[in-house]
């Protein structure tokens, strides 16, 4: 039965909920103030404290009866106790308790029988003050004698009191606690499925929760499903097209041969043709650096990026490396490569000459790139890390590739849960630093 309810209540949308807590409340409030009110009705003091309210009464009923009505409210001072206070009311201040002590009532006429002829009221005080028992008795007069007493025994009745209004609202607080964590675990899941969106196969929410957070999740795991879909089928396509185009291009290349083609056209189409390869090239390397399957293994980056410059320096550029000889870290040795490569080959094409620096900082590797080019414009850094994207203001126009080599550098590190950082240095040119967690030893 008891997992019955819960399924059920699972099964509630967030209003539904809100009204099952608030209905469960209301419940548990009456609960308690009928079974507070039912305890009162029957509550009965010791005989001795029941006779000491009797005589107490009777003896002031009596005094302020033959007291003029001017020095009454003196009279009634001084017959006040720390025990026992007194106070007189006039007839339209009469206020009756909302818990009254019917048993207790009947046990002090029992000892004061004209005491009844007075319309004698007792009840439980809200707030304790001078006591926790009061009352009133109507004078010949018309006039009130409000009275307050402490009887050991009625602590029970207060502490239920004020039970009945706390509990209510511990109930709710509890409640809503509960129901605003059951609320936002699967909300919590469901923002971390966002953040995932696009970067691998696609992971479903489990749809837990209210009737609309469950939809919400419904339509998040069918648009992580689309987009997933509409990702492959692109990265296919692009695939397909450079795997196809590198056929023709081979052939254009063989017919290039030919002593019919004169040799300053053939030297122009062949430099056509090597930068349309080079294209496909960055197209399907910017494709496949989202290699996620491709396993990591441990690299070490300093002696990477060193042997790097060393090639190029071999080749005539001007390249240099100093820094920590060895840094460790855990990535996709592919990846990294041809993200260091990029880099090289950038500062070597744009700012004539590169300079290689690795370090470490903390629990990370970092590898720094300068070159002494022209830089790139402030408000064209975010635009130089997008795909396709041939910052043509300030590169030259002849420039070969398809501005794919700052965004593969961004994707590769960025899938080994590294950071790049892009911008131009004070002094001139462009300064490159990637971010890698170093391996543990």
């Amino acid at each position: 039965m008891i997992k019955r309810t819960v399924r059920l209540f699972r099964r509630l949308g967030l209003p539904e909920r809100l009204l099952a807590v608030l209905l469960l409340v209301i419940v548990v409030d009456v609960i308690a103030n009928s079974l507070l009110f039912e305890r009162a009705n029957s509550f009965q003091l010791r005989r001795d404290d029941a006779e000491r309210i009797a005589e107490n009464l009777v003896l002031a009923t009596r005094t302020l009866e033959r007291t003029p009505g001017p020095e009454r409210a003196d009279v009634a001072d001084l017959l006040s106790t720390r025990r026992f206070s007194l106070r007189l009311s006039p007839p339209t201040d009469r206020g009756r308790g909302s818990l009254g002590l019917a048993n207790l009532r009947a046990q002090v006429i029992e000892y004061a029988p004209e005491l009844a002829l007075a319309d004698l009221e007792l009840h439980l005080e809200e707030v304790p003050g001078r006591g926790n028992i009061g009352g009133s008795i109507q004078l010949s007069d018309g006039s009130v004698l409000r009275f307050q007493t402490h009887a050991n025994a009625a602590w029970t009745l207060t502490a239920g009191r004020l039970a009945s209004m706390i509990l209510p609202t511990l109930l709710l607080v509890a409640l809503a606690w509960l129901l605003l964590s059951a609320t936002l675990k699967p909300l919590r899941n469901l923002i971390g499925a966002t953040r995932q969106l696009g970067s691998g196969p696609p992971e479903p929410v489990p749809e837990r929760g209210p009737d609309e957070l469950r939809a919400l999740i419904r339509a998040l795991n069918d648009m992580q499903d689309r987009i997933h879909q509409s990702l492959t089928d692109r990265t296919q396509t692009m695939l397909a097209i450079g795997h196809d185009l590198k056929t023709p291009l081979s052939r254009i290349n063989l017919r290039l041969d030919s002593d019919t083609i004169d040799p300053e056209l053939r030297e122009g189409i062949r430099h056509d043709l090597d930068e349309m390869r080079m294209l496909l090239e960055s197209i399907q390397a910017y494709v496949d650096s989202d290699g996620r399957n491709i396993p990591a293994a441990r690299v070490d980056l300093s002696v990477m990026a060193e042997t790097l410059v060393d090639t190029a320096a071999d080749a005539g550029a001007d390249a240099s490396f100093t820094g920590t000889p060895h840094l460790e870290v855990v990535a996709r040795p592919v990846a990294i490569r041809r993200a260091l490569s990029n880099l090289i080959e950038n500062a070597l094409h744009y700012g004539g000459n590169v300079r290689v620096f690795a370090r470490r900082d903390g629990g990370a590797a970092e590898i720094v790139v300068e070159d002494d080019g022209p830089g790139i414009p402030e408000d064209r850094i975010s635009d130089a890390l997008q795909p396709f994207v041939r910052l043509d203001a300030s590169r030259a126009r002849d420039t070969p590739g398809m501005g794919l080599g700052l965004p593969i550098v961004r994707k590769a590190i960025r899938m080994d849960g590294g950071t790049f950082d892009l911008r131009n240095r004070a002094e001139g040119g462009l300064r490159a630093t990637i971010r890698l967690p170093l391996a543990a030893d």
